[in-house]
């Protein structure tokens, strides 16, 4: 006689955000876009690119939503989330529109959490996955990781010009591949531990398998899309890159979970050499060392070098720690591991002495 086993009735899930668009030219549609949200419009622009970008937002918002346009500081830090909160109460907005870089759209997505209105995401890079998230990575104003903090909700919106993304330099795109590679391996990591994801739950299913494409993708378009970049074209090897990027990797890491990776990048920002390379390099280098944590050295060798085709870092030297001391070594270790950091969503148990050994064999 064959008994039935009780069935599982752990919660799990994943989030989205509320509409992807993408493609060449697609910031046109912004204005109508926007005007299904509200009248009134804080737009925050990335600092870097305000000249650039402003006329283009302008004319696209332009008798369809009244906007008032920002330049963003710099640092998505409190100070910066408040400033946007103070002009956009000021504004009367009932709409926040972030265009630009990770920070300038987490600075976005943190203001209208605490306004609590509408979001449209334009990224100009896709250098990251922080455009679909409900997470915004919070630092000091020198530059170091302060904290986490996880939004009520995902983007209304996020609007993606790949046109716009392909006259930026390769490096940015190469960066978000970086980003995007951690994806899988953090979520597999918290699929075999039982983690929980960035909804304090394990994942469901298609959460592992979109993790799992996105590999796959750029695995296979990752170094056709930097030639394509090269020649500031949004070729279809790009396209499907930066969807891999942005959404693949967004919903990836935020449904299926994220571990060792994010947490030693979360170390290596301890440290000022670091500060002048892009978020997803360094995470780049938490992949790889988190692959010698697991004593993988058959897809260390293959990760390593398919980072080095898609012009990634694979030393310490590469991402600016060319005197890789004890000293900084075991800083980077202290905050990767610290109590309830996300490294523990590993399957296995990392100590720092782990760690240490692992970025030891990345001089």
């Amino acid at each position: 006689m064959l008994v039935e086993s009780a069935p599982d009735i752990t919660p799990r899930g994943a989030r989205f955000p509320g509409r992807y668009i993408q493609a060449k030219g697609a910031i046109g549609l912004l204005g109508q876009e926007a005007a299904g949200f509200g009248k009134r419009a804080v737009a925050l622009l990335d600092r870097g690119i305000f000249d650039l970008l402003e006329t283009d937002i302008a004319a696209a918002l332009s008798g369809h939503v009244e906007a008032k346009l920002i330049r963003h500081g710099g640092e998505c830090s409190e100070h910066e989330i408040g400033s946007l909160v103070a002009a956009a109460r000021n504004a009367q907005a009932e709409l926040i529109i972030g265009a630009g870089g990770g920070k300038a759209l987490d600075t976005t997505k943190a203001a209208a959490r605490d306004l609590g209105l509408p979001v449209i995401i334009v990224p100009t890079i896709a250098a990251s996955d922080a455009p679909c998230s409900a997470l915004a990575v919070i630092y000091n104003e020198d530059g170091t990781v302060a904290y986490d903090t996880f939004l009520p909700s995902n983007p209304n919106l996020v609007l993606v010009d790949t046109a716009l993304i392909a006259k930026a330099p390769a490096r940015f795109l190469a960066a978000g591949i970086g980003d995007a590679l951690a994806t899988w391996y953090e979520a597999d990591s918290c699929r075999q531990s039982g983690a929980s994801n960035c909804m304090r739950m394990p994942g469901v299913s298609l959460a592992f398998e979109i993790a799992r494409f996105c590999r796959d993708t750029i695995f296979k378009y990752g170094a056709a899309a930097l030639k394509e970049c090269d020649a500031g074209q949004a070729g279809p090897a790009l396209e499907r890159v930066v969807e891999a990027n942005i959404l693949l990797s967004g919903i990836g890491f935020e449904s299926g979970g994220v571990a060792a990776a994010h947490a030693i990048h979360h170390g290596l920002c301890e440290l000022e050499d670091v500060h002048h390379h892009l978020h997803g390099e360094k995470v780049a280098i938490g992949v790889l060392a988190g692959l010698k944590i697991h004593g993988r050295e058959d897809e260390f060798l293959k990760v390593r070098d398919f980072c080095r085709s898609v012009r990634l870092p694979t030393r310490l030297a590469d991402i600016g720690i060319a005197d890789a001391t004890s000293d900084k070594l075991a800083t980077v270790a202290r905050r990767a591991c610290r109590p309830g950091e996300i490294i523990h969503n590993e399957p296995i148990p990392v100590s720092e002495a782990a760690v240490l050994t692992a970025l030891k064999e990345l001089v």
